[in-house]
């Protein structure tokens, strides 16, 4: 089960990643002669190869370093790669893109393979502008600071040193002061950090105003739809998705919240109350340790498909898996695509909690794009829009539900984990909602101070439901908790894409409810295309729509609702 790379067919077999070594080949790929759309072809193939390498060999910088930020070498390793080559880069790059453009083969190239290539290269010829090099490069070396704070974040509890994740298990104790102590642990740890945390988001706001000035945009919520592709919806578009969020789920929410305030005998529901069973059981405990988590994920998919199984099995073979929580551990979960090698990494923070095994299956949706989107020929068909990246991850989190028996050998537990994964994917609608809104508020006004940014967080939140906790007495937690989330530090913008493939993944689930082998197999050919064709036409593949107004919300969340009431009865 070793994964052999691709024969390289361009570059050197043993290509050191240095801007010296790198130079030659950009330079033959500029001055290159081309004579024909084959010669195009082979240009577009080559250019294809020597990217895929880069971005395999920043990938492992990327990976090692939040592994340990700890280590000063691997951030140094990660920095020269930041610093040294992708500023030297990028400038080539925009004339490759020129060079491909206007090249006079490029109207007998297949007009469907290539269209959403073409249209993607010629947003970034517009968008390209040289004296934001220097400051995309700062960003990029400034925003990895989110991870260095955070990963070193611990708190003492029973006399144990813990990271946050590992805390966070407490928050599940049926003991009520339990959770309030390991609750208000946490925060005041976060709160420590709160004024270098401010001053570091403080930095990248100006940074992020100033390249979307320098490209002719008014602000950088405008300039991102533009930079990340969002030529299906408009930011008027995420507004009435997140009115029709606050509408049809947070009513929902709020009864919920009602019942569960009710069934554990309480008038307000604090935040130390959100996450305990209201049975009054113990926590969930899917597994007992990450070699455990992944042993259980392997066999789940493979009993769902043995193509799905077969490939997390070659991951652990590979050993492309670091699950285990740990103090110097970057904070959240990723699955890192490895272009060349056509695997991806898998990095999470397991404190052996259920929420760990939904992030594994979450991730496992990801690697799993990954590797059936390798056969496709050019680099750039595998970089998918987080919309479509997204969808897969999270109808991989339901359908997987229907093997869940391998993590639970309990019939009431099987039932208690799955109604816990629909409330969760009814909880994340909201906070998508608040977490995008929020960026378009910092964005559109950014000579913002952190005192007008902490009163948006709460006027934002508030409507959404606050998670439906009374925050009495824990404000300053409160118009903070924005600052847990790693996206608006690291991915700006990157956040919509949730609660639109949130949607996506619902209706997938739905259809597999209704027909297993049909719906998995649309699931699987959409993934398939890669980003060969529009986000419509990938979400059609898969059987669905890609749709988030008012009038599907409500019907996706009434299908929700009837299936949590079955597992209620």
């Amino acid at each position: 089960m070793m994964i052999v790379k691709k024969e390289r067919k361009y570059i050197p077999a043993t290509l050191e990643i240095t801007w010296e070594t790198l130079e030659p080949l950009f330079k033959e790929l500029e001055t290159r002669n081309i004579k024909s759309a084959a010669e195009l072809e082979k240009w577009l193939a080559d250019r294809s190869e020597l990217e895929a390498a880069l971005e395999e060999n920043f990938a492992w910088r990327y990976i090692r370093m939040t592994c340990d930020t700890t280590d000063e070498k691997l951030l140094a390793d990660f920095q020269y790669f930041a610093t040294e080559i992708e500023p030297k880069i990028a400038p080539i790059n925009n004339e490759l893109n020129k060079k491909f453009i206007g090249s006079s083969y490029l109207k007998q190239l297949d007009k469907k393979k290539y269209f959403v290539l073409i249209r993607s290269i010629k947003k970034a010829l517009e968008l390209f502008r040289e004296e934001n090099i220097p400051l995309l490069t700062q960003i990029q070396v400034e925003q990895q600071k989110y991870q260095a704070i955070t990963g070193s974040m611990s708190v003492n509890l029973k006399g144990q040193e813990y990271t946050l994740e590992q805390a966070s298990v407490f928050l599940k104790d049926p003991n009520r002061e339990v959770r309030q102590q390991a609750w208000e642990a946490i925060s005041k740890r976060r709160l420590e950090d709160k004024d270098k945390l401010d001053d570091l988001f403080q930095l990248l706001l100006k940074l992020r105003h100033e390249v979307a000035h320098n490209a002719g945009f008014e602000n950088f919520r405008d300039y991102m739809f533009q930079a990340m592709g969002r030529f299906d919806y408009t930011p008027h578009d995420c507004y009435k998705f997140h009115e029709a969020i606050e509408l049809e789920i947070v009513p929902i929410l709020h009864d919920q919240a009602v019942k569960r305030a009710k069934a554990l005998s309480l008038k307000a529901l604090k935040p130390w109350d959100m996450d305990v069973d209201i049975s009054g059981k113990p926590a969930l405990k899917p597994f007992n340790n990450g070699q455990e988590l992944v042993d259980k994920s392997v066999e789940c998919f493979s009993q769902l498909d043995p193509y799905i199984g077969e490939r997390l099995a070659i991951m652990k073979a590979n050993n492309l898996f670091d699950v285990e929580s740990r103090k110097g551990k970057a904070p959240g979960g990723y699955n890192y695509p490895l272009a060349e090698t056509g695997a991806p990494f898998i990095f999470m923070n397991s404190a052996n909690t259920f929420r760990d095994l939904t992030t594994m299956v979450h991730e496992g949706g990801h690697a799993l794009h990954t590797f059936i989107s390798a056969h496709l020929e050019l680099n750039d068909f595998k970089h998918l829009p987080s919309e479509v990246a997204e969808l897969a991850s999270m109808s991989m989190e339901l359908i997987s539900m229907d093997k869940w028996d391998v993590f639970f050998d309990n019939e009431e537990d099987l039932k208690r984990a799955k109604r816990d994964q629909l409330k969760d994917v009814l909880k994340t609608l909201p906070w998508v909602a608040v977490v995008d809104q929020f960026q378009h508020w910092i964005y559109t006004n950014p000579k913002q101070t952190p005192e007008e940014r902490r009163e948006a967080w709460i006027r934002i939140f508030e409507p959404f439901g606050n998670n439906f906790a009374d925050w009495a007495g824990n404000r300053e937690a409160l118009e903070n908790l924005w600052q847990k989330q790693l996206h608006i530090f690291e991915v700006p913008f990157y956040y919509i894409e949730y609660g639109i493939a949130q949607l996506g993944a619902i209706a997938v689930w739905k259809n597999y409810k209704e027909n297993p082998k049909e719906a998995l197999e649309k699931y699987l050919n959409a993934l398939k295309l890669g980003y060969t064709k529009t986000i419509k036409e990938i979400y059609e593949t898969a059987g669905i729509e890609f749709n988030f107004s008012a009038h599907y919300v409500k019907e996706l969340a009434g299908f929700v609702k009837s299936e949590l009431n079955k597992l209620e009865d």
